[in-house]
C-alpha cells in the first residue's frame, strides 16, 4: 500500500521560487533578499508584502499605520 503523503510531497517538493510575475508578491526584491539572506520564503514573502503596505501608507498621507494590526491597515488603505 502506498504511502498517502508520498504523492502530495512530491507534488509540493519541487515547487518553484514565485518570481516577479507573483502577483500576491507586493515587493520582489526584497522577497529575494530576504530568500537570499536565509529566511525561509513564507516569512519573506510575509516581511515584504507588509513593508509593502506601510509604503503604500506613507505614500498616500495615511498616518498612525505604525500601531494599526495589518487587518486594520488594509482597511485603512482600501478606504482611502
Amino acid at each position: 500500500m502506498a504511502r498517502p503523503f508520498a504523492t502530495r510531497r512530491s507534488r509540493w517538493h519541487n515547487r518553484r521560487m514565485p518570481n516577479r510575475d507573483n502577483p500576491s508578491l507586493k515587493d520582489p526584491e526584497l522577497y529575494e533578499k530576504l530568500v537570499d539572506e536565509g529566511n525561509s520564503k513564507q516569512k519573506a514573502a510575509r516581511i515584504s508584502n507588509a513593508a509593502a503596505a506601510r509604503g503604500r501608507a506613507k505614500e498616500i498621507g495615511l498616518t498612525g499605520y505604525s500601531r494599526l494590526t495589518k487587518a486594520k491597515l488594509i482597511e485603512a488603505l482600501r478606504d482611502s
